[in-house]
């Protein structure tokens, strides 16, 4: 079955760096697009960033654009999430997503808070 396994996150200071893992399995990782998520407290989940099968293509939330950097290892059918200069604005847990035959999977989300 599919399984996404998001690891990395953590309390960090205003202008640090996170970098997040998203592990999966189940299904044939570099045929599908991947994308993070992230929920922030009292709003809906947004979309973060998402990568083409072969990374060559990245999209990004405006909010992030030029700060986050998302990239994928297809050997290690894993997908991570550079975060850089991060704002307390960026306090979420941050999952990952495959579409899967349209269906959508995730896994149980990472936390990431930005605080001093």
């Amino acid at each position: 079955q599919v399984q996404l396994v998001e690891s990395g996150g953590g309390l960090v200071q205003p202008g640090g760096s996170l970098r997040l893992s998203c592990a999966a399995s189940g299904f044939t990782f570099s045929s599908y697009v991947m994308s993070w998520y992230g929920l922030a407290p009292g709003k809906e989940r947004e979309l973060v960033a998402t990568t083409a099968r072969d990374g060559g293509s990245t999209s990004y939330a405006e909010s992030v654009e030029g700060r986050f950097t998302i990239s994928r290892d297809n050997a290690k059918n894993t997908v991570y999430l550079q975060m850089n200069s991060l704002k307390p604005e960026a306090t979420a847990v941050y999952y990952c997503k495959a579409r899967v035959l349209w269906v959508d999977y995730w896994g149980q989300g990472t936390q990431v808070t930005v605080s001093s």
